[in-house]
């Protein structure tokens, strides 16, 4: 009884304060503490039973419906209109709008009093990303030099000096054959040749005939070697193939002067550089290559001074959460992407106030939600994480930062992702059917979560659940282009929640006006009444499904 007295008072409070925005932030906290003040002072008695009962139960007793209340649609209005504003420029990985998109992030977690996720404090994850570009440097075999580009390519950078190189022959290791045996390759320099061994009467050691094997294959057997050669230790692998040197160079060349390279994630340990001699370089370190089958060693100094030449990137982000009460040490994640495509090359603003400026804003106004609860003394079981990630229109960059590289919660421990990307608008097919919402792999890892979901759905918001891009057949493969992705290949039961694309995807029209804010409203608070359920049930979500069948 006195819980909910005090839920009660806190909810018209929040309402009262909505229309009140204009008060001093601090006058608003005053006041607040006040009415809950006096709601402890009027319930002495029922505090006690409640101490009682416990605080687990009456948490379990608390109506999502009061705070779901607080997820307005002219409070997603009011954060979009400045979030996709032209003053954010777009929002483009790493420049100054989506610098400013962060720091608007950060701010409204600061003013709710919802602290970062990180343990120092800081609501910034960094995310380390460059834009791949050709080595610069020369590698020195004896008196030598050689040049990059001309003597020899390469497409990683190393560095180091070794007293000889390894001859591996063809460098395969298969049934009955191995070109490594006797050899230890760890940590040295190795030469390997394009190719397979044949007999003397034209068939090959490994088929026992006229056919050859995987090993020849122009495409897949560079890789095969190349990874069997680090998967034996070795540092850097030269890599004599005639036949294929000039697809090498055309690539070379186009990268050269190409300015269309693709963002990645920054490369800081590389394994073993592969590097491709061209025939000057080869004849001069050893010209018997092509007939020379017997492994064995090259006494030849040689030194690598092959350098990096990558443009870094500047991005992060944002991340904040609400603990659990009971299991703060689950945690169910509720992810958007910040990032947007920028300016055009007229000059042209693209906002993206759908994609996904809709899934920001959606993400504030659910925190709000929970942090509401919480105020009101019903903290979830569960650790709520708001991840807020950059680089997604690059290549999923930040969520794959955080699941591979950075997980600041463990991924053991991460109970589910809500991810949400563009649910702020209409799609075509939806015109005459505007309430609803596509949902993508809520059944790809859990059959909780997928059952959760549509009961969920059906007691609170009572929105069409559209499957059609949950096919495994979907030709726009929607299931791998935004940030759950991440987690669900790393066995993260995920929902993926959208309402399609439209005339305006990645265009300058993507603007605030063409938002339907009312659908945006119940589209978010089905996302929060989701999450509310996942974070507060007895049982964490399990992922049962194998997605191999």
């Amino acid at each position: 009884m006195f819980e909910y007295l005090v839920i009660q008072i806190h909810f018209l409070f929040t309402i009262f304060g909505k229309f009140l925005k204009a008060l001093d932030t601090y006058t608003m906290k005053i006041i607040s503490s006040t009415l809950i003040a006096l709601a402890f002072a009027c319930n002495t008695s029922q505090k006690t039973v409640q101490e009682q009962q416990g605080a687990s139960s009456s948490r379990l007793q608390a109506d999502p419906k009061i705070y779901a209340a607080t997820i307005t649609e002219k409070e997603l209005k009011e954060h979009l209109y400045i979030y996709a504003s032209d003053e954010f420029e777009g929002r483009e990985t790493g420049e100054p709008g989506q610098k400013k998109a962060v720091d608007y992030i950060k701010s409204n977690y600061e003013i709710m009093e919802i602290r970062a996720a990180k343990e120092d404090g800081d609501y910034f994850q960094k995310v380390p990303l460059e834009f791949p570009k050709l080595p610069v440097g020369s590698i020195t075999a004896g008196a030598t030099e050689y040049q990059i580009g001309t003597d020899f390519l390469t497409f990683t950078p190393m560095e180091g000096n070794f007293d000889e190189i390894v001859y591996a022959g063809y460098g395969i290791e298969d049934k009955g054959y191995s070109d490594y045996e006797g050899l230890d390759v760890s940590g040295k320099l190795i030469l390997i040749k394009s190719g397979e061994p044949a007999n003397n009467d034209g068939t090959y050691v490994i088929s026992g005939s006229s056919k050859k094997s995987a090993w020849s294959n122009r495409s897949e057997a560079p890789g095969d070697k190349l990874k069997l050669a680090r998967s034996k230790g070795a540092k850097g692998i030269l890599y004599y193939d005639p036949d294929n040197y000039d697809r090498y160079q055309r690539y070379y060349d186009y990268l050269k002067g190409s300015d269309r390279i693709k963002m990645q994630l920054e490369v800081k340990d590389y394994d073993a550089a592969l590097v491709f001699p061209g025939e000057n370089m080869i004849k001069n370190i050893f010209p018997a290559i092509k007939e020379t089958q017997t492994s064995g060693h090259i006494p030849l100094p040689i030194s690598f001074r092959v350098r990096s030449n990558n443009k870094m990137v500047s991005s992060e982000n944002v991340v904040a959460i609400i603990p659990g009460f009971e299991k703060p040490e689950e945690y169910v994640v509720i992810s958007s992407h910040l990032d947007h495509i920028g300016v055009n090359k007229n000059g042209d603003i693209n906002n993206g106030a759908d994609d996904d400026g809709s899934g920001t804003v959606a993400m504030l106004e659910i925190a709000e939600a929970f942090k509401q609860a919480a105020n009101t003394g019903n903290v979830p079981r569960r650790s709520i994480v708001f991840l807020h990630v950059t680089g997604e229109e690059k290549g999923l960059l930040g969520s794959k930062y955080y699941t591979d590289n950075d997980p600041i919660f463990p991924l053991s421990q991460t109970v589910a992702n809500l991810n949400i990307d563009m649910i702020g608008r209409i799609d075509p097919k939806h015109e005459k059917q505007r309430n609803y919402v596509y949902l993508i792999g809520s059944d790809k890892l859990s059959s909780e979560l997928h059952t959760l979901s549509e009961e969920v759905n059906d007691k609170y918001a009572q929105l069409q659940l559209d499957y059609t891009y949950n096919d495994e057949n979907d030709p726009n493969r929607f299931y791998y282009r935004s940030d759950h992705y991440n987690f669900a290949k790393n066995n993260v039961p995920i929902i993926f929640y959208f309402t399609g694309t439209h005339e305006d995807y990645h265009r300058p029209g993507d603007t605030p006006d063409k938002i339907n804010y009312d659908l945006l409203e119940d589209r978010t608070r089905l996302i929060f009444y989701t999450a509310w359920e996942i974070a507060n049930r007895e049982d964490r979500i399990e992922a049962d499904i194998d997605p191999s069948k």
